[in-house]
Order: C-alpha cells, then sequence, then structure tokens
C-alpha cells in the first residue's frame, strides 16, 4: 500500500472540558485498570489509595494522560454489569481527582451512560472506546453531546470473541476502511476532537498486528493523532516465547517502532520507559539530514 504524502499533518491539539490538549509532541497515556481480571495483572489496582499511588507514578515518571478501565477487554474476557463498571469507575476516579484535580483522564469503556457519568461527575477528559460504537449505539450521539475527545479503535468481534480466526483480504486496507466510515459519522454528528486506533490484539492474529505496525504511517491519512497499545500484549509475548511480565523490553522495541511509524499516543503499563523512548526517538529525529555522496 502506498505511503501518505509527506505533506499531511496530524491535528496538534485537542479540547476536552474547555482544556486544549497540545500533542506537539508524543504523549504518554499510563494504564490503570481497576478489574480482576485484565490480561496484566502488575495493572491492576483495586484500593483507592492504591489507584491514588499507581496516578502519582503515572505522573512523576512523564505520563501525560492517565487511563482508567473497570470492564477488562482481554482476549475472551466476559463483560461485567454495567452497574459494577460504574460502581468501580466511581471510586478509581474520585481517588485521583481528589488527589490530581487537573489530571487529564480517559476513560476506558465501550457504554455510554459511563462515558457520561465520567464525564459529568468526574470532568474525565477523553472517551477510549474499543468498540467504535459497536457495543452500545448511544456512544456516538452521547460523545457529540459531552464534546469529549474520542478514541475511535478498530476490533472486530468483541473480546469475548474477536481472537477466534480473525481472517482478512487486506488487513490494512479493510481497518482504514472501517475507520474511515466511523470517523465520518461522527463528524456528521459534530465530533472534531477524533484519535484513531488500529486496535493491536483486537482480532488480529501476530502477523495482522505486525503488518498493522509496519504500515502505522497509512493511518496519517486520517490527519488525525494515533494511539497505539502495544504493551506486553500476545504480539510479544507469542513471537518471543514469554510471558507478559517479562514482555517490557519488547514493549519498548515496538514502541520506538511506532513512534518512528508517526504514533502519537502511547497506551502503556510502564510509564517512564516509553517517556525515555520518546526522549530518545525526538533526539534522533530533530537531527540534520547529510548527503554524504
Amino acid at each position: 500500500m502506498e505511503q501518505p504524502p509527506s505533506y499531511l499533518k496530524q491535528r496538534k491539539t485537542m479540547t476536552s472540558n474547555g482544556r486544549i490538549i497540545s500533542l506537539d509532541k508524543p504523549l504518554v497515556m499510563g494504564i490503570i485498570n481497576v478489574t480482576d481480571d485484565s490480561f496484566y495483572n502488575g495493572s491492576r489496582y483495586k484500593l483507592g489509595f492504591r489507584i491514588a499511588a499507581r496516578a502519582e507514578q503515572i505522573i512523576r515518571e512523564g505520563g501525560s494522560i492517565i487511563d482508567v478501565g473497570a470492564c477488562s477487554t482481554r482476549p475472551g474476557a466476559k463483560p461485567v454489569s454495567e452497574q459494577q463498571e460504574l460502581k468501580r469507575l466511581a471510586k478509581a476516579l474520585h481517588a485521583i481527582r481528589k488527589k490530581y484535580p487537573e489530571a487529564i483522564i480517559s476513560v476506558d469503556t465501550y457504554r455510554s451512560r459511563v462515558a457520561r457519568m465520567a464525564v459529568g461527575d468526574y470532568r474525565a477528559n477523553i472517551i477510549n472506546d474499543i468498540s467504535a460504537g459497536e457495543l452500545d449505539p448511544e456512544m456516538f450521539s452521547t460523545i457529540a453531546e459531552l464534546k469529549i475527545p474520542y478514541v475511535l479503535m478498530h476490533m472486530r468481534g468483541t473480546p469475548e470473541t474477536m481472537q477466534q480466526n480473525p481472517t482478512y483480504d487486506n488487513v490494512i486496507r479493510e481497518i482504514i476502511t472501517y475507520l474511515n466510515g466511523k470517523i465520518e459519522q461522527l463528524k456528521q454528528l459534530g465530533v472534531s476532537d477524533i484519535i484513531v486506533d488500529p486496535g493491536f490484539g483486537f482480532g488480529k492474529t501476530v502477523d495482522h498486528n505486525f503488518s498493522i505496525l509496519k504500515n502505522l504511517q497509512v493511518f496519517r491519512l486520517f490527519e488525525r493523532p494515533i494511539l497505539v497499545g502495544l504493551s506486553r500484549k500476545s504480539m510479544i509475548s507469542k513471537t518471543l516465547e514469554i510471558p507478559a511480565a517479562k514482555c517490557l523490553n519488547g514493549t519498548t522495541v515496538l514502541n520506538t517502532m511506532a513512534l518512528l511509524n508517526g504514533a502519537t499516543i502511547l497506551r502503556v503499563h510502564d510509564v517512564r520507559e516509553a517517556t525515555e523512548a520518546i526522549k530518545l526517538v525526538e533526539s534522533t529525529t530533530r537531527q540534520p539530514d547529510y548527503q554524504y555522496i
């Protein structure tokens, strides 16, 4: 597939609750899961003081966004009830907002009622929806009403079924076509701050995931921020034949490749290492090109 023209530029700002979020350089989104069964147990936090401590760690290590999820979306996961998700999330958001009232918070949910509560009661800044509105028909209209930045992610199937033999004729073209249709729907509703996420590990084989990473620059065609969630994913553990707990080095390698291919936001468990990767990539890419022949 052809690479996008070099003159295409991603948006440099997003607006949330009257606040401008700068995208002049890549950002790190640190993960807090308030669940019992997220695939990496190092990201699970349940007690209020531990949630607040994790938020402090994300900020201290250079994270710009705190992403909070209360419903596991790992492969094979069964959904928790909406009431349980609301209860878990309210506890976490209260703990974070009490200590860090100005933190930029993203809420990982596919339910419009949860999104409405998070924004209305706790001033969440971003809604991160793995389903692109597929699992709740009210999500797009809710985002339009809330006027909040929205992470639009590609997923085939549901978390419970998505890894049951996913197949594509052309994985890049099919994801691009799908996301383009969803962006048009959101634009018709007046939503302008859209972050695209190709959905690593969500209805893709290991080879599909590496194809997306290699061709990530193609997603610049949307001229929107690109979020990548590669952290400790199975594409690393299966390729290297190691558990998720030992996938930090692999995560840093793939995050570096993503940055070189146009990633704007790195969603990670390990914030300090991602921040360092951004600094090193920036130090390299700002150097002049020399003609040596």
